[in-house]
């Protein structure tokens, strides 16, 4: 099992005029679940990421404004939260399918994409 992590701030505002909130913004932290090394969305690293950040904010933004509901104002990749096999299949997949990627090794990819975001736990 693998999440990447995400620190989300977003807006809340009230579609009636008589009701105001306070406040308006509010930080969170989103998991979203990380897929299987090879199945549909495991390259959400490649797709999403460069060097341990966000590399199209306005993108996630949008995803996550969908996927919460709310307007989201800003999100940011904190870190992919994984298990030692989860890490040691993705690296496997990575392995196997460099094609993908403009790099010599797995070890070169999870540092072009996540940085030093990679934490194990158990």
């Amino acid at each position: 099992m693998a999440h990447y992590v995400f620190r989300v701030r977003f807006r809340v505002d009230s579609t009636d005029p008589t009701v105001t909130v306070e406040p308006r913004r509010f930080e969170t932290v989103l998991r979203k679940e990380a897929a299987p090394p090879g199945d549909d969305d495991w390259l959400f690293f490649r797709d999403n990421l460069w060097r341990g950040e966000v590399n199209d904010e306005g993108h996630l933004r949008e995803l996550a404004t969908d996927t919460l509901g709310v307007e989201v104002e800003s999100v940011s990749f904190r870190e992919l939260v994984c298990s030692q096999p989860y890490l040691d299949a993705l690296t496997e997949e990575i392995e196997d399918n460099l094609d993908l990627f403009r790099a010599e090794d797995a070890g070169e990819v999870l540092h072009k994409y996540l940085g030093s975001s990679v934490r194990v736990s158990k």
